[in-house]
């Protein structure tokens, strides 16, 4: 099993260098709370489990090394940016307002499913009337 050695952060993505020299990195999209961090947290990692994982207490998450032979998530969409700009809308109650798979809309907010160009339209208009609606208040 490869260890990790060292680990850093360029461009959007996480690295690792492993005990063999391997240079691995990962896409912060397949860890959203990573991405969402700020660079003090993000630095305050340790390594664990004899090299073979990260762990991050401050923001309670882990990585193992295997994460780092797995392809990265499809590419961002309208949909995930609209969710990680803002981290306080709930995906379950925000599906549920919109009318549409709870599961879906996570997959598509994790980057896991690309929406296609009308289901990308639906959730930005459900968006758009749920921010009218917070107006009113």
């Amino acid at each position: 099993m490869e260890k990790i050695v060292k680990v850093w952060f360029k461009e959007g993505r996480i690295y690792v260098k492993t005990g063999t020299g391997e240079t691995l990195s990962r896409s912060l999209v397949d860890f959203p709370l990573l991405l969402n961090a700020t660079n003090a947290e993000r630095a305050d990692y340790r390594i664990v489990h004899d090299g073979e994982a990260l762990r991050w207490d401050c923001i309670d998450e882990d990585i193992h090394v295997t994460s780092f032979f797995e392809p990265d998530k499809c590419e961002d969409n309208e949909v995930a940016m609209a969710f990680r700009q803002f981290p306080q809308l709930n995906i379950k109650q925000v599906a549920h307002y919109i009318g549409i798979n709870y599961t879906l809309l996570s997959n598509y907010v994790n980057g896991s499913k690309k929406p296609s160009a009308e289901r990308v339209a639906r959730i930005k208009q459900g968006l758009h009337n749920l921010g009218n609606e917070l107006l009113m208040v």
